[in-house]
Formats: C-alpha cells, sequence, structure tokens
C-alpha cells in the first residue's frame, strides 16, 4: 500500500493526539506519557518542514471550489465592541500590532485591502473530520510584520480574537517559519465578498499547512513574543489549552 505524505504525517499526529483525547486516563495523568506526546509533536513538525520545506499547500481551481463552506467555531460573537464595529461594517474598525516589534501598529481595514493581495483557492480541513474549499483574498502576514518590524528577540505571533469561550477569549499563535509562508494571509475576503461574521469579519488567519482550528477568526490583535509562557495556561491556542490538542497542526 502507498501512503502518501499527507496521510503519513496525518497518520503520525491523529495517532499522538488519539491517544491524548480518547480518555485514558491513567496514561494521561503520567507526566512522562505527557513528555512523550510532547516529544512527538516536536518530531511531527520537524518532519514535515524537512519534507516540505517552503513548498505550498495545494491550490484548486473554480471549479472544485465547495457549494458549501461550513462555520468552523464560534458563528458569532457577543463582545460590545464588536457588535458596535459590526454595525458600521467595520468602517471604525482597526488591527492592532504590537509587541516585540519596532513600531505598533493600527491598521484599518482599507489598509489592509489597499496592500499587496494574495488570492488563493485552498481546503479548510477541519479536527472534526470534514472538508471544505473556499477562495480566499488578503495581505500575506509577512508583509504586515514586515511594516511592524520584528525585534530580534520576537518567535511567535499571537492571534487575539473577539469571541470567548465561556469568559475565556479565543486566542492562536504560529511561529515567524509559518507567519512568513507565502500562503499565510490575513483573510478579509472569501468566495467574492468580504467575510460574514460566521467565517470571521473582519479578519481571520489563513495558515493553509495546518488544521482549521489554527485559523483564528475574528482577529483583534497581533501580539509578537518571545515566549508563549504566561500567556493564558502557555500551549499557544485556547483548544491546545483546553482540550490537549497539538500547537503544531501541520497536514
Amino acid at each position: 500500500m502507498i501512503v502518501n505524505r499527507r496521510k503519513l504525517l496525518g497518520m503520525s499526529a491523529a495517532g499522538a493526539g488519539g491517544l491524548l483525547l480518547g480518555g485514558c486516563d491513567a496514561l494521561n495523568g503520567s507526566p512522562g506519557f505527557r513528555e512523550a506526546l510532547t516529544g512527538a509533536e516536536s518530531l511531527t513538525m520537524r518532519t514535515q518542514r524537512l519534507l516540505m520545506g517552503d513548498a505550498l499547500a495545494r491550490e484548486f481551481a473554480e471549479a472544485e471550489m465547495s457549494q458549501h463552506f461550513r462555520i468552523n467555531g464560534n458563528s458569532m460573537v457577543a463582545d460590545s465592541d464588536y457588535r458596535r464595529d459590526a454595525r458600521t461594517l467595520f468602517a471604525n474598525w482597526s488591527l492592532q500590532v504590537d509587541g516585540l516589534v519596532a513600531r505598533s501598529l493600527s491598521l484599518p481595514l482599507d489598509a489592509l485591502r489597499s496592500m499587496p493581495q494574495r488570492t488563493q483557492i485552498t481546503r479548510h480541513d477541519c479536527v472534526e473530520g470534514w472538508s471544505a474549499i473556499g477562495k480566499w483574498q488578503g495581505p500575506q502576514l509577512g508583509a504586515v510584520l514586515a511594516l511592524a518590524g520584528l525585534l530580534p528577540s520576537a518567535r511567535y505571533v499571537v492571534f487575539h480574537c473577539a469571541d470567548r469561550f465561556g469568559d475565556t477569549p479565543y486566542y492562536e499563535s504560529i511561529d515567524l517559519i509559518d507567519a512568513f509562508h507565502a500562503q499565510t494571509i490575513l483573510a478579509w475576503w472569501m468566495n467574492g465578498a468580504p467575510l460574514t461574521e460566521g467565517h470571521g469579519a473582519p479578519l481571520r488567519l489563513r495558515v493553509e499547512r495546518q488544521l482549521g482550528y489554527k485559523q483564528a477568526k475574528f482577529i483583534m490583535r497581533i501580539e509578537l513574543r518571545e515566549t508563549l509562557a504566561g500567556l493564558y495556561d502557555g500551549k499557544g491556542g485556547y483548544w491546545e489549552d483546553h482540550s490537549g490538542y497539538q500547537w503544531y497542526a501541520g497536514i
């Protein structure tokens, strides 16, 4: 049987994640077992990057786009500031970029739309088992970070979002390798129109070589950090903190 690279990496990631999420309490309670899973995640990340380098995720033709693209994560935002901005179609909204940068930025949506744009038709693979192909447009994240100028100590890009699960804000993070990949964009446009609220308006991340839960929606602020330690539970994302999902969700 021939196993392609995507399937092989997915099998290794699913194997580790399945043990963690499957409810084997005796193993999950073992520090040694947790360390082994963390090591497996690191090995998966290094293996994928060695095999793929700067290669692009597959892009599709318009004829292959899904007729229905499901909403992942939250479908609406209760935050009062978000609701105020949504009423004006985000005319007064701006993206904050700060942390370990030379220049903090406040970028209105029009400024992001006026930057050079990348358009790509890619497949969204959800950890819940469904996939959909959609067309996305927005500036490359790397170009936005270049405007801010990264300090030498910057290692991680954190996306702070407007939505919450209970009292806990949603957030996600990636490292600089994925941040400067050609297909990593801040999408404001989907399938021929500005993002709807369900799909993450006004701005969402597309980091096409990772699973759907990494595609943060409702982005309000981008923070550059040296470490993820001390940020919420320190695992780099809401689902990583609360459900044992792997920080690196490569496919």
